[in-house]
């Protein structure tokens, strides 16, 4: 295992890939995400949201996905884009529909 060192304001630091420090700290270990760790990563990392990573990871359209949870598109896309955050019965459907916890969504 070789890691990098970095010195923040006179302190060591060590630089490790984060699926290394998520298996050292047990974070990310949702038992029913079923999701790969590169996914689980992408979420942690925060640059599009939870729903976008997972339903193009599971190969849906945005019209795929409205379907499966009874919703429409555009409330769908305004959960994606953060424009709203979604009711409890939408993420709970919108999670039924990725096969993941509702934890992972939110």
């Amino acid at each position: 295992m070789d890691h990098d060192l970095l010195h923040i304001q006179g302190k060591p630091y060590v630089l490790v890939p984060l699926h290394e420090y998520r298996m050292l700290t047990g974070a990310g270990e949702e038992k029913s995400s079923n999701l790969p760790q590169e996914i689980l990563d992408a979420i942690y990392v925060g640059e599009d949201h939870p729903v976008k990573i997972i339903r193009k990871h599971r190969g849906m359209t945005q019209s795929d996905l409205a379907h499966l949870c009874g919703l429409s598109r555009p409330y769908l896309t305004e959960i994606e884009t953060g424009k709203k955050e979604g009711s409890i019965n939408a993420i709970r459907a919108i999670a039924d529909a990725l096969q993941v916890d509702t934890g992972v969504l939110v």
